[in-house]
């Protein structure tokens, strides 16, 4: 039988589709109160042409049947909570936390959708934003060798001689070096590899800026690492802030604004310890069951076989 009469056959006549409860709504939102659980994850993903959807999910089903409690389409706050209002406010006042990244329209659906919950901004979010910041500083120096070994090939050329570039201890040009020094910038110092302590030791004599920058992400990972009470890392992220301030690095102040912004939600972590990997996990699951579809053809369709496995 043909493949797309088949699933055609499937749709229409096997899986119940057109008896679904939620299919005069679904292309908009989905919901099911009913899974509705007192730790609960915010996060957005596409499900096709970059089309975003705000999902909420149930902690406590880990990520299996009963984990979708919403999907709804778009990340406007006002269109989101107007959805999650149709759960009645005596069982969303009984939410006690809510993950969530740092966009501020999450923050804005869970402050109001769930009145009673402790929010809690994804520690790991926080520190992407720092090793974004350390990387955009080793991609700016990256490029200026580029461009520097490019005139002296330009320059060598003009002599008639043949250009051979500076070749560091290690073996690497200074392209090289840069290009190569990505990984070990993510990991903690007793992590690196011996090529890679090598590495880091001729990469922070040549750019201590880099080092710099380094020993600021390494500290505020130790923050959320090593301490347990809100009070002493409210104190260690001040220290952090004026470090960052006196380091002069533009984007580790763009950091340290959107941390101070959200610095109550940030520190929320230390309760419970609680992410939003859960949500991550759920994203990539949906993602995978995308791409074993080919894709989305149908948006209402895809979201009626989700709800089958996950709600």
């Amino acid at each position: 039988m043909n493949g797309k009469q088949l699933e055609e056959q499937y749709r229409d006549h096997l899986s119940g589709f057109f008896d679904w409860e939620q299919l005069d709504h679904a292309d908009e939102w989905i919901l099911y109160e009913e899974n509705l659980g007192t730790h609960l994850s915010i996060d957005e993903t596409a499900l096709s042409q970059g089309e975003l959807y705000t999902i909420l999910t149930n902690k406590s089903a880990k990520g299996k049947k009963g984990a979708l409690v919403a999907m709804i389409k778009g990340t406007d706050s006002k269109t989101v909570r107007a959805v999650l209002e149709k759960i009645p406010l005596r069982k969303r006042g009984k939410v006690v936390e809510v993950t969530l990244d740092m966009a501020a329209s999450m923050e804005n659906i869970a402050r109001f959708s769930f009145p009673n919950a402790l929010l809690v901004t994804d520690r790991f979010h926080v520190q992407k934003l720092a090793y974004d910041a350390l990387q955009e500083m080793r991609i700016a120096y990256r490029w200026e060798a580029i461009d520097q070994e490019n005139k002296e090939i330009g320059l060598a050329k003009e002599l008639g001689k043949k250009h051979v570039p500076d070749i560091l201890r290690n073996g690497d040009t200074l392209k090289q070096l840069l290009a190569r020094s990505r990984y070990l910038l993510f990991k903690a110092e007793p992590k690196w590899t011996d090529s890679q302590k090598v590495r880091a030791e001729i990469l922070f004599e040549c750019y201590p800026a880099l080092e710099q920058a380094y020993k600021l992400v390494m500290q505020l990972g130790g923050i959320f690492q090593h301490i347990k009470n809100k009070g002493i890392a409210f104190s260690k992220l001040t220290s952090w802030y004026d470090r960052v301030e006196k380091a002069g690095f533009k984007s580790f102040n763009t950091v340290s604004n959107s941390i101070q912004a959200h610095y109550l939600n940030i520190l929320n972590y230390l309760e419970n310890r609680s992410t939003n990997a859960s949500a991550e996990s759920f994203n990539a699951k949906i993602k995978a069951f995308r791409s074993a579809f080919w894709g989305v053809r149908s948006v209402t369709f895809f979201l009626f076989r989700l709800a089958n496995i996950y709600a």
